[in-house]
């Protein structure tokens, strides 16, 4: 099969991948209900076609905290994402360098974030939880800035684990179970060639950024475990205080879904914040991404940068995205299918056909400036 959209590659990845990986990254929570609205509401946005307008070249680049990136795209952060290819954080980091746009390591990654550096020689954006122990995030707030980190991403919406049912019927939830450890020992089964490529090969499979404090040692499978332990539920508003202690760089609020959070977090001083539902993975019945952006949006009018996650699946839907006013999107379960499917080469087709699709749209829509797409855009009859 030669892949020419995600469907294709999360077709791929299906076949590759023992049952448990491929149904982490492909699964929501409780009935699924906000993963599918995340896509289907994109697909109810329209946008303007217009015509007779000079598109024989178009602009595709923008910025990000100072970060110049080749269209509005980043890679989002991804957990256990290193286990979808050997070494697979340091493949999608290399292959988002090469295309010119942002990456996010998962503070639950597999490559910590000193290999991913070391990878490329370009600066990542750093995805933080969290925990409990104030002493390690401060820790790893300064290996982030020794590592040459741009960015943080304070992920909000996971003061506990969402209702992931897949994961616990896959043996990935419930790492201590007689039945769990068989539903994954007969995906391995089935896997021969992941088995060799990732398994073996792919070693060591801690989560390096958090190697520490899970304990040596420890399997990826014990995360689940180390997360109900070690996540924080008491987090508030109040401990962005504590991170600005540490971090004096651009800091992006992720997991926003209300007008009021947003305001809070402008008010906090957060030079970002992501729309997000973290992929439809929390809290089930919720707002899609796309759906809650415009109210968002026009709440902070312009005071921070807007970016969103959640749904998007081709350049197509990163022009909606930003015509409905977001300054650019992250992407997640798209590279992490492509990453599957073909590894770090598969990301790389992945990005530069996200970038054709929206050259494409830009000139159908005669736009020529992405830096220029808004409200006027969208076709709102």
């Amino acid at each position: 099969m030669i892949p020419a959209d995600i469907g294709d590659y999360r077709e791929l990845a299906r076949r590759r991948l023992p049952r448990f990986l491929f149904d982490y990254i492909d699964g929501g929570s409780v009935s699924e209900a906000t993963l599918k609205a995340n896509t289907s509401d994109f697909a109810r946005v329209k946008l303007r076609q217009r015509v007779l307008r000079d598109v024989s070249e178009v602009k595709l680049s923008t910025s990000f905290f100072g970060q110049a990136a080749s269209m509005p795209v980043a890679l989002a952060p991804v957990g256990l994402s290193g286990l979808y290819a050997r070494r697979g954080e340091a493949q999608a980091a290399r292959a988002a360098a090469k295309a010119g746009v942002p990456f996010s390591l998962s503070s639950l990654g597999v490559c910590s974030m000193e290999e991913v550096s070391a990878a490329t020689g370009e600066p990542i954006w750093f995805q933080l939880y969290v925990i409990k122990d104030r002493g390690f995030n401060r820790a790893m707030i300064e290996r982030a800035k020794a590592s040459g980190a741009s960015a943080l991403l304070f992920t909000v919406d996971l003061p506990v684990a969402g209702s992931r049912y897949a994961d616990i019927r896959s043996g990935l939830a419930n790492p201590h179970a007689w039945t769990a450890r068989f539903e994954r020992w007969k995906a391995l089964a089935s896997r021969p060639g992941w088995v060799w490529d990732v398994g073996v090969n792919g070693r060591p499979h801690d989560l390096g950024n958090v190697a520490e404090a899970v304990g040596p040692g420890a399997s990826t499978f014990a995360f689940w475990d180390w997360v109900g332990r070690n996540f924080d539920a008491s987090i508030t508003w109040k401990d962005i205080d504590f991170i600005r202690e540490t971090w004096d760089g651009p800091l992006v609020i992720k997991g926003v879904l209300d007008p009021e959070d947003a305001r809070t977090a402008v008010s906090a001083g957060a030079e970002g914040i992501v729309v997000s539902n973290h992929g439809g993975r929390q809290l089930d019945g919720c707002s899609s991404s796309i759906a809650a952006l415009p109210r968002i949006a026009e709440a902070v009018g312009g005071k921070t940068t807007v970016l969103l996650d959640g749904g998007v699946r081709s350049g197509l839907d990163v022009v909606r995205a930003v015509a409905s006013g977001a300054k650019g999107v992250l992407i997640g379960r798209a590279w992490a299918y492509a990453l599957a499917a073909r590894g770090g080469a598969g990301v790389s087709t992945m990005l530069e056909t996200f970038r054709k699709e929206i050259s494409t749209t830009l000139k159908l829509i005669g736009q020529p400036d992405i830096g220029k797409v808004g409200r006027d855009d969208l076709d709102l009859s």
